[in-house]
């Protein structure tokens, strides 16, 4: 691969430069507000829309009226392997994007799961750079090659979420540069219009005030894009001289003296002026200059999109010959699980979209086996705290719809705002909505329960709130919220709750009143309010003995474990890798009865499954989204291959994992490991994961038959560079049924004079075959891939590398050497 660096000159749009007054420049270097830029009319200029990516596109409303695409998790895209998939993965993106009017997509997410307690690893792709930076790379290129500008993100070495406002990562230049920086680069290589700038420190500086932004980022690799901040993440004026061009939200208060400050001296009016040039510059590639015309992006089936990329990253990493089922044998089966009736489709925080509807993975399941009888347990709590009410069981009262109504009033209970809504669960963050001048908020429905009983009703919110059942106050409540993270508290607060009475088809008037208040931060403008049910947990013996009767009466048991929204979110990391509540004993319990038990794991990343030697199967299907449960489905019953492979090893047992501290000591987080991250560390430590980087299972087998390395240039490869090779592996598809396979390259270097990994990623390649047939896959391994960074520079070590090739990172059947010279493209 050759790092062709772009940088489209400015120079053309200095006369529109010339045009603007400082304080015009001022103004635009900032939002207008959370996810607009500033117009400028005078030249041409529309406002830019941002929104929250990157497993779909939310558009600048967070309103379940207007829905979105919801695609599976970055690690549900990195467990494909396939570049051509994240490519489309992107154009799908755009495509989102532009229906929803918005220019600049916040995604993707390339920081590495350094540590598998990071909170937020479900959002980004990988334990490995070059996994990660390639995966990156086709994605940018399929969201721009649509008109609509990328933002990699976070720049850099956000790669845990504790104290990610503040805490100060302490790394070591090569680390920094091999494993960290790796993937911005590929997407900058790429052609990224922006990147997004992290909360964090390294090393001693705020992200935004980083010289990191200009070197390597500007000054080596050619970024001619906009650097956005984190929302809030600018700090002072001394983001300006450092190359951060864009503070969001706007106006940004950090910034507030920004023109005079140039006036006065403090601040160099160059500085400024090279942030608005490239603004001009991204409003140009995305359409919102006058003159520039926006590309119309490829059309798409989102919902056959997401329900294939669901079924390429698909994992599965147990199959005693149990899988795949025929439908036709299959007369009584019984699917168990919480996660099973309320999948996960995406991890918590900024990166949420609002799906028009999700399939579950019982919903897939049934509409698989029209036939036979499928019934369902619930088995254990997943569940923490209070869930939406289904939309079915409310009713507007002021329009009889089914929804209910939300009123917004002043400290006088005057009507200030109203509006009509389709969700118990709602985040108003942008939009019409009069926050800041609001009281109170109130929720207004008639709910219908389905069943007789007692319910646990109540709220999820920062806020103070009331709750009223037919006049009658039921709840009065302040969640208290731990921890010091905005997101977190705002995103997935805690609960209140009471029980309450209810006769089924009885309705009820029910009224929820939150007190606004300031929180005197940031968020003051946006509000984050979930009215609803809590599940009722009194029995869990009986929810597990329920489900094993269920499993012994029916031919097969499909088990769905996963996480919850307090497990796997932006704005706190895990404290553990259980799976929540009772599920391990569920499993186990269920096991027993019905040794045809095949388990589907509903995480976004790596969690415990210390009964895996105990069932028939295991399938990981990370959050796989809105299709989540139709490619389950597809999988389970041999409609589609299960065509993932891990993009970060699954761990035995916590105890085990050798890279563990996601914790800041003192505000600092010192990556004492290196370059020994993931399967790095695994390596080095001789330990060995449950399941190994780069592992999974078809339903056809492989033979690695022959491997071939030659220098790239020799072999025809064009635009390469001196160093480059190109690996040939010979595979064949040995079963009886056509299959995918990820043939996978790493290199060694035993004998080595420098400080090594004991083996690393170089490429990779994804083939495909029918039954019996033999490909070759070629495979470029960059030059890059052999250099290390020492002396402020790429080193090559002269000498022979070892090449090997095979399934996974533990399983390299073949081998072959390849000589470098001492040269390497930097």
């Amino acid at each position: 691969m050759t790092m062709t660096h772009r940088t489209d000159p400015t120079d053309h749009l200095r006369p529109l430069l010339a045009q603007l007054s400082l304080e015009d420049k001022a103004a635009l270097v900032q939002g207008a507000d959370f996810w607009t830029t500033v117009p400028l009319p005078q030249i041409g200029l529309r406002a830019m829309t941002l929104s929250d990516g990157p497993a779909g596109v939310r558009g600048p409303v967070w309103d379940e009226r207007d829905p979105s695409l919801n695609m599976p998790s970055g690690t549900a895209l990195a467990a494909s392997w396939d570049t051509d998939l994240a490519d489309r993965y992107g154009a799908a993106a755009a495509s989102e994007a532009r229906r929803k009017g918005v220019d600049v997509v916040l995604g993707p997410t390339i920081n590495l799961h350094r540590s598998p307690l990071g909170g937020r690893h479900f959002e980004c792709f990988s334990e490995d750079p070059w996994l990660s930076g390639e995966l990156g790379a086709a994605y940018v290129e399929g969201l721009q090659r649509n008109g609509v500008a990328a933002t990699p993100k976070h720049y850099v070495a956000n790669d845990s979420e504790t104290d990610r406002f503040t805490v100060d990562v302490q790394v070591d230049e090569r680390a920094l540069r091999e494993l960290y920086l790796l993937p911005f680069e590929r997407t900058v290589d790429s052609g990224a219009w922006a990147i997004m700038s992290a909360y964090n420190s390294v090393d001693g500086v705020t992200m935004t005030e980083n010289d990191l932004l200009e070197t390597p980022l500007n000054s080596e690799w050619g970024f001619d894009g906009v650097v956005i901040s984190d929302w809030t993440a600018v700090r002072s004026l001394g983001s300006v001289p450092a190359a951060q061009d864009l503070a969001m939200p706007g106006p940004a208060p950090a910034w507030a003296d920004l023109a005079e400050a140039v006036r006065d001296g403090r601040l160099d009016e160059a500085d400024l002026d090279r942030k608005v040039l490239r603004l001009l510059l991204l409003a140009e590639r995305v359409g919102a200059l006058e003159g520039a015309t926006a590309v119309t992006p490829d059309a798409i089936d989102g919902r056959a999109f997401v329900r294939e990329a669901a079924i390429e990253g698909s994992v599965l990493v147990k199959n005693a010959g149990e899988l795949p089922w025929q439908p036709s044998s299959l007369s009584k089966v019984a699917v168990i699980g919480h996660n099973a009736l309320h999948a996960r489709t995406q991890g918590g925080g900024s990166a949420t979209v609002l799906p028009d509807h999700v399939i579950t993975p019982i919903d897939g399941i049934r509409a698989a086996l029209p036939h036979a009888e499928v019934v369902y347990e619930l088995g254990a709590v997943v569940q923490e705290g209070v869930a939406e009410i289904p939309l079915e069981r409310l009713t507007n009262p002021r329009t009889g719809e089914p929804g209910l109504v939300v009123t917004f009033r002043d400290a006088d209970g005057v009507d200030l705002f109203s509006e009509d809504r389709r969700s118990t669960a709602l985040v108003w963050f942008g939009g019409d909505a009069p926050i800041a001048a609001s009281a109170t908020v109130e929720l207004h429905t008639t709910f219908v329960p389905e069943e007789t009983g007692e319910i646990l009703l109540g709220f999820a919110t920062a806020k103070h709130g009331r709750v009223y059942v037919d006049g009658v106050l039921v709840v009065d409540d302040q969640p208290v919220i731990t921890g010091t993270d905005l997101g977190a508290a705002f995103l997935a607060p805690p609960s209140a709750t009471a029980p309450v009475h209810v006769e089924a088809g009885v309705p009820l008037d029910v009224r929820a009143v939150f007190e606004m208040g300031s929180a005197q931060s940031a968020l003051d403008g946006a509000l984050s309010v979930t009215f609803g049910i809590a599940l009722d947990d009194t029995d869990p013996d009986g929810l597990i003995a329920r489900a094993v009767e269920a499993a012994r009466a029916a031919e097969v048991a499909v088990v769905v474990v996963g996480t919850n929204s307090k497990v796997e979110s932006e704005g706190y990391d895990r404290e553990n890798l259980d799976l929540p509540g009772r599920q391990d004993e569920l499993v186990r319990a269920v096991a027993a009865v019905n040794p045809r038990t095949v388990v589907v794991v509903n995480s976004g990343s790596p969690v415990l499954l210390p009964w895996r030697d105990d069932v028939a199967a295991v399938l990981l299907g990370w959050f796989g989204g809105q299709e989540f449960g139709q490619a389950i489905a597809d999988v389970l019953f041999g409609v589609a291959e299960p065509g993932g492979r891990l993009p970060t090893s699954w761990p035995a047992s916590l105890d085990d994992v050798p890279v563990r501290d996601v914790t800041p000591h003192e505000g600092r987080l010192e990556y004492t490991e290196g370059i020994h991250v993931g399967y790095r560390a695994w390596l080095r430590a001789d330990r060995s994961p449950a399941y190994p980087f780069g592992f999974g299972l078809g339903y056809t087998t492989w033979s690695f038959d022959a491997i071939e390395v030659a220098d790239a240039a020799s072999a025809g490869a064009e635009a390469s560079d001196a160093g480059d090779a190109v690996v040939r592996v010979t595979v064949t598809n040995s079963g009886d049924r056509a299959g995918k396979h990820v043939v996978q390259v790493y290199a060694e270097r035993a004998d080595s004079a420098v400080e090594r990994p004991v083996r690393w990623l170089v490429g990779f390649a994804v083939v495909r075959a029918e039954a019996g047939e033999t490909v070759v896959a070629e495979v470029p391994v960059a030059a890059r891939r052999f250099a290390h960074w020492a002396d402020g520079g790429w080193q090559v070590e002269p000498g022979e590398f070892a090449l090997l090739a095979g399934s996974s990172v533990a399983d390299l059947s073949l081998a072959a050497t390849y000589a470098t010279p001492a040269v390497v493209a930097a």
